[in-house]
Protein backbone atom coordinates (compact mmCIF):
# COMPACT_ATOMS: atom_id res chain seq x y z
CA UNK A 1 0.00 0.00 0.00
CA UNK A 2 3.28 2.68 0.00
CA UNK A 3 2.91 3.21 -3.51
CA UNK A 4 -0.85 3.67 -3.59
CA UNK A 5 -1.30 7.95 -3.03
CA UNK A 6 -4.69 7.65 -3.09
CA UNK A 7 -4.79 5.67 0.03
CA UNK A 8 -2.04 6.98 2.00
CA UNK A 9 -3.72 10.38 0.91
CA UNK A 10 -6.85 8.78 2.49
CA UNK A 11 -4.73 7.98 5.63
CA UNK A 12 -3.75 11.41 6.50
CA UNK A 13 -7.08 12.85 5.63
CA UNK A 14 -8.56 10.40 8.29
CA UNK A 15 -5.73 10.72 10.94
CA UNK A 16 -6.46 14.83 10.32
CA UNK A 17 -10.38 14.13 10.56
CA UNK A 18 -10.34 12.38 13.92
CA UNK A 19 -8.35 15.36 15.77
CA UNK A 20 -11.43 17.79 14.33
CA UNK A 21 -13.38 19.62 17.01
CA UNK A 22 -17.10 19.02 15.41
CA UNK A 23 -20.56 18.58 17.46
CA UNK A 24 -21.08 15.01 19.03
CA UNK A 25 -23.39 13.67 15.87
CA UNK A 26 -21.36 15.21 13.25
CA UNK A 27 -17.98 14.03 14.64
CA UNK A 28 -19.54 10.17 14.57
CA UNK A 29 -20.87 10.17 11.77
CA UNK A 30 -17.89 11.91 10.09
CA UNK A 31 -15.36 9.40 11.75
CA UNK A 32 -17.63 6.58 10.35
CA UNK A 33 -17.29 8.08 6.71
CA UNK A 34 -13.56 9.23 7.21
CA UNK A 35 -12.50 5.80 7.85
CA UNK A 36 -14.81 3.85 4.71
CA UNK A 37 -12.39 6.22 2.58
CA UNK A 38 -9.05 4.24 3.13
CA UNK A 39 -10.77 0.82 4.25
CA UNK A 40 -12.56 1.07 0.81
CA UNK A 41 -9.57 1.84 -0.97
CA UNK A 42 -7.83 -0.80 0.30
CA UNK A 43 -10.72 -3.35 -0.51
CA UNK A 44 -10.85 -2.09 -3.94
CA UNK A 45 -7.06 -2.76 -4.71
CA UNK A 46 -7.34 -6.43 -3.46
CA UNK A 47 -9.84 -7.53 -5.89
CA UNK A 48 -8.80 -9.02 -9.02
CA UNK A 49 -11.18 -7.74 -11.06
CA UNK A 50 -11.37 -3.90 -12.81
CA UNK A 51 -15.31 -4.39 -12.09
CA UNK A 52 -14.70 -5.26 -8.59
CA UNK A 53 -12.32 -2.66 -7.69
CA UNK A 54 -14.17 -0.13 -9.49
CA UNK A 55 -17.07 -0.59 -7.36
CA UNK A 56 -15.49 -0.32 -3.82
CA UNK A 57 -13.80 3.00 -5.19
CA UNK A 58 -17.17 4.08 -5.99
CA UNK A 59 -18.32 3.73 -2.34
CA UNK A 60 -15.39 5.66 -1.44
CA UNK A 61 -15.95 8.64 -3.49
CA UNK A 62 -18.97 8.17 -1.82
CA UNK A 63 -17.85 8.59 1.49
CA UNK A 64 -15.49 11.45 0.65
CA UNK A 65 -18.73 13.29 -0.70
CA UNK A 66 -20.40 12.57 2.75
CA UNK A 67 -17.32 14.28 4.57
CA UNK A 68 -17.01 17.17 2.23
CA UNK A 69 -21.09 17.49 3.03
CA UNK A 70 -20.28 17.48 6.91
CA UNK A 71 -17.10 19.72 6.74
CA UNK A 72 -19.97 22.26 4.92
CA UNK A 73 -22.17 22.03 7.07
CA UNK A 74 -19.91 22.58 10.18
CA UNK A 75 -18.48 25.92 8.02
CA UNK A 76 -15.12 23.81 8.16
CA UNK A 77 -14.42 24.91 4.22
CA UNK A 78 -10.99 26.85 5.46
CA UNK A 79 -9.95 23.78 7.76
CA UNK A 80 -6.66 21.47 6.95
CA UNK A 81 -9.03 18.06 6.49
CA UNK A 82 -10.76 20.05 3.65
CA UNK A 83 -7.93 21.00 1.88
CA UNK A 84 -6.38 17.65 2.73
CA UNK A 85 -10.06 15.82 1.51
CA UNK A 86 -9.91 18.17 -1.90
CA UNK A 87 -6.67 15.96 -2.94
CA UNK A 88 -8.16 12.96 -1.95
CA UNK A 89 -11.19 13.32 -4.01
CA UNK A 90 -8.69 14.52 -7.17
CA UNK A 91 -6.85 11.21 -6.85
CA UNK A 92 -9.85 9.10 -6.49
CA UNK A 93 -11.38 10.74 -9.42
CA UNK A 94 -8.66 9.93 -11.52
CA UNK A 95 -8.36 6.48 -10.50
CA UNK A 96 -12.22 5.60 -11.08
CA UNK A 97 -12.04 7.50 -14.26
CA UNK A 98 -8.56 5.74 -15.68
CA UNK A 99 -10.56 2.26 -14.62
CA UNK A 100 -13.36 2.71 -16.41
Amino acid sequence: MKNFRTFNLAVAFYREATAMPLPSPLKDQFKRAALSVPLNLAEGRGRATKTDQLRFFSIAFGSVRECQAILEIANQESSEAFSLLDKVAASLYLLIKKGQ
